[in-house]
């Protein structure tokens, strides 16, 4: 790979805060009573004219986009992966408390041993796309579904079928069979890209989605899996990539390019409540989410940078980001959750160690886990350097905070050593996805480089709000992408009106990124779309002094307690999750109690400490998640932390409930966006939060 002139974070870090407010004005659209005048970026089309929606002149769709990028950038490299060696398996014995009986049972964990990165360049992702665009087209492919773990070949999937107007359908890998079941049936998809490893869960979807003929694999698969897919489905096509490639090139075919009306994708929400939703997302609302995104950033990240991409991209945050990183000239480096560290990893280095990225996009669980990590290592070292370390962090957020120089002096000082950990060139790092605390964010900030926020939905293509690098700011998430308008709207049985001071209500917005509508699905549209074309995202929000937008609530997560006051579930759930202690939560409260109830999966290595602290260190997880006196302290941590975040009386957890089992798509308990799946949580832990609200009544 060729070496490309990067941007030190320290010299980036200063140039940051350079930009002066109000980064928003009124967008011209007139407002109707109980609502707050529409607003839109600062650098967005002045109030009254049409909003920004191309990138740059001739890219109306995403077929436009790879060609512009291949004539752009050439031999650059674009796209990175690496393969799978070998998969170390160890197997230990651990003690779980199971029916108040203790009980040993075997666990086993993967390592995986990775390759190097290789890259394709800009002129062989256009050639990719064309071979297997061709390949597509002479199956005679109308739909083709993305089932499959982000990767390069996901991508160049997507693209090549686009290239012959194909659209496609996303579902996450961790879908599991109903949700995979109903997008494959709803949306008559011909054809399915997956993961070798993912073929034993199409057996029985594909009894049903007889509309199926071709499933399209990466890498190896294991015999058994082809065979139980040959015998259960006989008339389906089997073939890998590569057949798949070579297929292209002995049928070679022009492109059949879209137009910017045609339908570009069917992306399907999580679904985190209910069925997943198909949300309609045509070219033209792709390629104005990239217009959106490439406004906002205001040229902060170059075809000199290296974005590590690990996010599931049948999230619409991944998808839009990738392609306006292409559009930039970035590389990317493709990686996954089990392996971006080194402590996943045997005999090589983790993704984010081994492919050193300049830029990289988080949810806030994984900076919150990057947090914990670099505060643990930091206090291992004794009170004296732990002392430094905090006196230094101080200083420079001063510093940082008055624009005052010199801030880089402290970070080749203190702050080399963690800056090393996440591969030593990170200098811009973004959250979305999620509400994350403002500690966080400042943290990240201030010891490793500056964090953004992004806020987006799927049905506005990611587009409503991403805060530039030059108006880095603390506790908002920036403002409106400069491809959409947003306006707040009463919402009076909670009291969010636009006569409160700040004003607030509920977020809509309208712009061309944004979806029409849900794929076969008139009660939902009708629903989440005004008459008048704007979408209700369902979250309330307020605009800040600087002309950021603030999100404080969202409606479906405010729970009305026994004495009448509502509870803001993931605002109370962001600062409890800067606890040490804490590696997930799920904070429950219903109207039939006053005060809610934390259902914690602890921070293994900070829970174990403490464990050896209060003499308990021969004992393992499963069990100590059972001990009094260790949840009497975890408790009594939560409400630190939530008086110090500025929680209410009646927000502070009146006990806790301690869960040894990870929260993972796998199982069940997160989407693969990391969204709680709260009521799979609270059954599991059901008898458990009734005894603590019981023993609180």
């Amino acid at each position: 790979m060729a070496p490309h002139t990067i941007v030190p974070a320290d010299e980036f870090h200063k140039a940051v805060v350079r930009k002066s407010p109000p980064y928003t004005k009124e967008s011209g659209i007139s407002a109707a009573n109980g609502e707050v005048p529409a607003r839109r970026n600062i650098n967005s089309s002045p109030p009254g004219e049409p909003l920004r929606v191309f990138p740059a002149d001739g890219i109306e769709t995403t077929y436009d986009l790879v060609q512009w990028i291949a004539n752009t950038y050439g031999d650059k490299p674009a796209l990175g992966s690496r393969k799978i060696i070998k998969i170390h398996e160890e197997t230990k014995l651990i003690k779980k408390i199971v029916d108040g009986q203790e009980t040993t049972v075997p666990k086993k964990w993967n390592y995986f041993e990775l390759s190097p990165y290789t890259f394709i360049t800009y002129n062989d992702l256009l050639n990719d796309v064309n071979t297997l665009g061709a390949a597509l087209k002479h199956l005679e492919v109308t739909l083709l579904e993305n089932y499959a773990a982000t990767s390069a070949k996901w991508m160049t999937m997507a693209l090549a079928a686009n290239s012959q107007s194909i659209p496609i359908a996303t579902a996450y890998d961790t879908l599991g069979e109903e949700g995979l079941t109903h997008s494959l049936i709803e949306t008559e998809a011909t054809a399915i890209f997956t993961d070798a490893s993912l073929l034993p869960s199409l057996v029985r979807p594909l009894a049903k989605a007889t509309k199926v003929q071709y499933v399209i694999y990466k890498d190896e698969p294991q015999d058994a899996h082809v065979a139980a897919i040959n015998e259960a489905h006989p008339g389906i096509k089997l073939m890998s990539v590569d057949e798949l490639y070579e297929l292209g090139k002995a049928n070679p075919a022009p492109p059949n390019p879209p137009t910017r009306e045609d339908l570009c994708c069917i992306m399907y929400t999580s679904g985190s409540t209910g069925t997943p939703k198909g949300v309609v997302l045509l070219h033209k609302n792709v390629i104005a989410a990239v217009s959106g995104v490439d406004g906002a950033i205001e040229g902060a990240v170059t075809q000199h940078d290296y974005l590590l991409t690990y996010l599931p991209l049948a999230h619409i945050l991944e998808f839009v980001f990738e392609l306006a990183c292409l559009f930039w000239g970035g590389t990317l480096g493709y990686g996954t959750v089990k392996t971006i560290s080194d402590s996943s990893v045997r005999n090589c280095k983790g993704d984010i160690a081994e492919f050193r990225p300049t830029i990289m996009v988080g949810v806030p669980a994984v900076w919150e886990t990057v947090r914990k990590g670099i505060v643990s290592r930091v206090n291992a070292q004794g009170a004296a350097v732990s002392k430094v370390f905090w006196a230094a962090y101080h200083t420079k957020s001063f510093m940082q905070s008055w624009r005052i120089p010199g801030a880089g002096v402290l970070d080749s000082a203190i702050f080399k050593k963690v800056k090393e950990a996440t591969g030593g060139r990170l200098r811009l790092v973004m959250s979305g996805g999620a509400a994350i605390s403002k500690d966080t964010q400042q943290f990240i900030s201030t010891v490793i480089c500056p964090m953004i926020i992004g806020y987006g939905l799927t049905e506005t293509a990611a587009m409503c709000t991403l805060m530039s690098p030059y108006q880095h700011a603390i506790g908002t998430v920036g403002a409106p992408t400069t491809c959409v308008d947003i306006k707040l709207v009463d919402v009076p049985e909670n009291g969010y009106l636009s006569t409160n001071n700040p004003p607030q209500g509920e977020i809509l917005i309208k712009g061309e990124a944004m979806s029409k509508e849900y794929f076969k699905n008139e009660k939902e549209t009708k629903a989440a779309y005004t008459d008048d074309g704007w979408f209700r995202t369902g979250d309330i929000g307020e605009w800040a002094p600087n002309g950021h937008l603030k999100v404080i609530d969202r409606k479906k997560n405010l729970v009305k307690t026994l004495n009448g006051e509502y509870i803001a579930l993931e605002k109370v759930e962001s600062i409890y999750r800067t606890c040490s202690i804490v590696g997930n939560i799920c904070v429950y409260a219903d109207p039939d109690h006053v005060k809610p109830v934390a259902i914690i999966v602890p921070a293994e290595p900070a829970f174990l400490k403490l464990a050896k602290e209060k003499g308990l260190g021969d004992k393992q997880l499963g069990e100590l998640v059972h001990n009094s006196t260790l949840r009497k302290i975890v408790h009594d941590q939560l409400l630190d932390a939530g008086k110090k975040g500025g929680l209410a009386g009646i927000e502070l957890v009146c006990g806790v409930v301690l869960d040894d089992e990870e929260w993972t798509p796998q199982n069940g308990f997160v989407t693969a966006a990391q969204k709680l799946q709260r009521k799979k949580i609270f059954e599991a832990n059901k008898k458990a939060v009734l005894q603590v609200l019981k023993d609180n009544s």
